[in-house]
């Protein structure tokens, strides 16, 4: 609705993962370029987690633009799932063909797909998505798909990505074999003040803005205030406060604006 009214070509804060909106805080880059040498060198096993949201999945979907060809890979959304349907899933993620729908079939069926692949110098990638909530059968099955390798490398990369709980979960015990087995694990922490003003302003620029809009400082510090440095607030509080202000054509109070918009649980 605001879009024209302030020279953009797209909606600067909006709350889908759009890698072209990625921001690389400080952590945010530390993130992005650990898990792709993990990716590139083949380590296996990796983990990303984060508070909600953090930018957990905008992340691992600017991996993916930044790995294009080199790479297939498998998205698993669902984690409740038992071990043959997560077989399965990956299988049509993959668009591997299988003659029978058994578990030693799926085994055999991907095996060859990822032989076949690290032959022509690209890598299999798989992404699990709220392994937080991952059953610990699944888990298992999950550790079994990383026995996939060579003598020099793993032929299928494991992306685990969950909210803190997951880290909490394989430290469990029965669980020491898979957390062993992480080579790779990164954390998301909420924005400072500064990078908070600065991701306003990346995400303003990448929606063909050239200038911070209708937010100055004291706008930034309510932001922060409420948001707590958590990007998707951020975005949410953003964007009510440009469609105020598009509505009301006036951005002067811009600070009773935000303190307006509907509260969010979580923000004090």
């Amino acid at each position: 609705m605001y879009v024209e009214f302030y020279g953009l070509k797209d909606e600067p804060f909006n709350i889908t993962p759009d890698p072209a909106f990625f921001f690389y805080s400080k952590g945010h880059e530390e993130a992005f370029f650990s898990l792709l040498y993990g990716i590139k060198t083949r380590k296996g096993f990796m983990e990303l987690t984060g508070p909600i949201g953090t930018g957990k999945t905008t992340l691992y979907r600017a991996l993916l633009d930044r790995l294009g060809t080199e790479a297939r890979s498998a998205l698993v959304i669902n984690p409740n799932l038992s071990g043959i349907q997560l077989l399965q899933t990956i299988i049509e993620d993959f668009d591997v063909k299988v003659p029978k729908k058994d578990r030693k079939s799926y085994f055999d069926a991907l095996n060859s797909f990822l032989m076949t692949l690290a032959q022509t110098g690209s890598t299999a990638l798989l992404i699990i998505d709220e392994a937080q909530d991952l059953k610990p059968s699944t888990l298992e099955q999950i550790r079994l798909l990383s026995n996939f390798e060579t003598n020099k490398a793993k032929l299928l990369q494991i992306l685990l990505v969950g909210q803190p709980e997951l880290r909490t979960l394989l430290s469990k015990p029965t669980l020491a074999q898979i957390r062993q087995r992480i080579t790779v694990s990164v954390t998301l922490s909420p924005l400072t003040r500064d990078e908070t003003e600065r991701y306003i302003r990346h995400r303003i620029h990448a929606a063909g803005g050239h200038d911070m809009l209708i937010f100055d400082s004291a706008a930034v510090d309510e932001i922060y205030h409420y948001s707590q440095g958590i990007p998707r607030l951020i975005n949410v509080l953003c964007d009510k406060a440009l469609l105020m202000a598009f509505v009301r054509r006036n951005n002067q109070e811009l600070k009773s604006l935000i303190e307006k918009a509907p509260p969010m649980p979580g923000v004090p």
